[in-house]
């Protein structure tokens, strides 16, 4: 895609709909879609402070060691990469908000199994089930919120989904440290069983509908929405308008309507898993030790908060400065910390550590008396460098923008791929991680981040579109006009 097509989709941004829409209904159905990202957030935050107290445990059935533990952890995944296929089936048979009610039996299932674990295989299995729903909420929500928004606010309403995933993990990081690990699991339930109950009373999407011909359906979804008070045939025939036969035939492919957005999809997702951040939180809590942050629960809160202040303020500005910009903003910010990661761990690590032993934990306690507390303050400060500039871009912008680039018929399916490479990719690089630092030693895996991070901003300005201000119709249009 050449350079110039970063340009806004059709000319001129679309103009508001109408000053007389109301969002007030709109705001309480993404409030009541959001509580699945909640949801999916408690999910991943669970394992942080629930692993330290299981390898502990005076149960040896339920005690862990550490591959068991690498295992509680991850296994999440797998659940979620399977998830991912199961949604985008779900979510072109069954309807977006069903898909949505539906999830919610895996994730309190999961919980209750979890709380009544009795052996390790049932934390697994619990885990499992919450990675099945956590990988179906991270496709069906985004596509809820973009098919039932206005362009105005769709940017600011999206990224509330990666929002709601680091308030949730932050939420369970501060749960975690005054909860015992069964009570969390059954805080960790609620967020889903308050979707189901919220869900029951909102709409389903007008495209969805549309592409179903329930037209009467739709135009009573857009007044819940858009109030009574603008032109629901209006917006109704513009979405009928892009609205093609339904079914996606293989041959299809060859469309560059279908493989171009899939394209710019599925490398978003692999982009956005290859900057390190698994690396970087893996790192987390023995880098504010060496800081002297002796309560590592703490130090997790601490990056939390960092995580659901700066995705907040990426949510807030998103409609006015566009998606390009907060990820070329993201990837300069991380490029630089992860660089400083490396410069970290060359100046802190011996050398013949470097290449010898993976575990983080072996290398700092061996690195020169003092040497890593006179330069703490450099890890610590790329440590919330990297926090902010994935939040503030490459952790919620992905996620917007491929539930904006893909055609209605093919959304779902286009949209399954797209989390399925997402988690494949997060178990990857969690598994593997310290195979890396075996090959590439700890400062060379992360300078092998930092290019990615560099690759991240060149792929930004010449393959994503910028979609701000654009209704979903014409940003199908501009990719079958390609």
């Amino acid at each position: 895609m050449a350079a110039e097509e970063s340009r806004y989709l059709l000319g001129d941004p679309a103009p508001d709909s109408n000053p007389r829409v109301q969002n007030k209904k709109l705001y309480l159905a993404t409030f009541a879609a959001v509580l699945g990202p909640l949801s999916f957030g408690f999910v991943l935050g669970y394992s942080s402070p629930v692993i330290p107290e299981l390898r502990k445990i005076s149960d040896a059935k339920l005690r862990m060691d550490s591959s068991q533990a690498s295992w509680f952890g991850s296994v999440v995944t797998l659940g979620a990469a399977t998830g991912g296929i199961l949604g985008g089936y779900l979510v072109d048979k069954a309807g977006r908000k069903l898909s949505l009610m539906l999830c919610s039996v895996p994730y309190v299932f999961g919980f209750v199994v979890i709380i009544s674990a009795q052996n390790v295989w049932m934390l697994y299995l619990g885990r499992m089930l919450t990675g099945l729903a956590s990988g179906i909420t991270s496709l069906v929500v985004p596509v809820y919120i973009s098919e039932t928004s206005h362009p105005k606010v769709r940017g600011m309403l999206g990224s509330c989904v990666q929002l709601m995933v680091v308030t949730g993990i932050l939420g369970a990081y501060i749960a975690g440290i005054t909860l015992q690990w069964r009570w969390l699991a059954v805080l960790c339930c609620f967020p889903s069983c308050i979707m189901l109950l919220f869900m029951s009373f909102m709409p389903e999407t007008p495209r969805f509908l549309l592409n179903q011909n329930k037209h009467s359906e739709a135009i009573a979804s857009l007044r819940f929405l858009r109030g009574p008070h603008v032109d629901h045939e209006r917006e109704c025939r513009q979405i009928e308008a892009s609205v093609q036969e339904q079914g996606l035939n293989l041959s299809e492919f060859k469309n560059p309507s279908i493989y171009r957005p899939l394209i710019t999809g599925v490398a978003l997702m692999f982009f956005q898993q290859v900057t390190g951040i698994n690396a970087v939180m893996f790192y987390a809590e023995s880098i504010f030790e060496d800081a002297n942050f002796k309560d590592s629960r703490m130090a997790s809160v601490v990056v939390g908060s960092i995580q659901v202040c700066f995705t907040a303020v990426a949510a807030l500005i998103i409609d006015k400065t566009g998606r390009k910009v907060l990820l070329y903003a993201s990837g300069i910010i991380m490029a630089l910390s992860t660089a400083l990661f490396g410069l970290y761990f060359k100046m802190v690590l011996p050398i013949q550590n470097n290449s010898s032993n993976p575990d983080v934990w072996f290398t700092l306690n061996s690195a020169s008396p003092g040497t890593e507390s006179n330069i703490s303050w450099l890890a610590v400060m790329s440590l919330g460098l990297f926090v902010a500039g994935f939040a503030l871009g490459w952790g919620p912008v992905p996620w917007l923008v491929i539930s904006e680039i893909f055609p209605l018929k093919a959304r779902g399916i286009l949209s399954g791929a797209c989390v399925l490479t997402n988690w494949i990719m997060a178990f990857l690089v969690t598994k593997e991680f310290n195979d890396f630092i075996a090959f590439l030693t700890s400062y060379g895996t992360f300078w092998f981040f930092s290019a990615f991070c560099c690759l991240n901003i060149i792929f930004t300005a010449f393959c994503v579109p910028e979609t701000k201000g654009q209704t979903l119709e014409q940003i199908e249009a501009y990719f079958r006009r390609s």
